[in-house]
């Protein structure tokens, strides 16, 4: 199972972005989010919203098994939106150009299968600790 969750224009670079998706992709989500509550960058707040609407996304999916806690982030990565391009006034009646970059950014949350339980009494025999002779440092040859 796995939800998407997309969010558009958001007014950011996708550099920046990239720089908090590093820290949750692959993490459960319940640690993602506590992630992205005490990471100090504006564009946490956003990606939070955005991975909370993949989260309910995947809930509302039929197949859900309705375990939160096994869902963590498969992937997540931040693309180029368009950029607003504005006029700064510079001196001698000269202007530069302000670009004020946005992105898209993009949060896929999946659930982990289920752990399999070892069949009882098919376990393999282990060597009885300490049945390895020591190696010992033979003394040099006198000469």
């Amino acid at each position: 199972m796995e939800g998407q969750a997309t969010g558009r224009y958001i007014r950011t670079s996708a550099q920046k972005a990239k720089l908090v998706l590093d820290l949750i992709r692959g993490r459960d989500v319940n640690q993602a989010l506590a992630t992205l509550r005490f990471a100090r960058k504006s564009v946490a707040h956003d990606i939070e919203k955005v991975l909370r609407s993949a989260i309910a996304n995947l809930q509302q999916q039929d197949g859900f098994s309705g375990d939160v806690d096994r869902v963590y982030v498969s992937a997540c990565y931040a693309g180029q939106g368009p950029s607003a391009k504005r006029i700064r006034p510079a001196p001698m009646g000269r202007a530069f150009r302000v670009l004020k970059r946005t992105a898209h950014l993009t949060v896929k949350v999946s659930e982990r299968p289920p752990k399999a339980m070892p069949v009882a009494g098919g376990g393999t025999k282990k060597a009885a600790a300490g049945t390895r002779a020591r190696r010992t440092k033979k003394p040099a040859a006198a000469e």
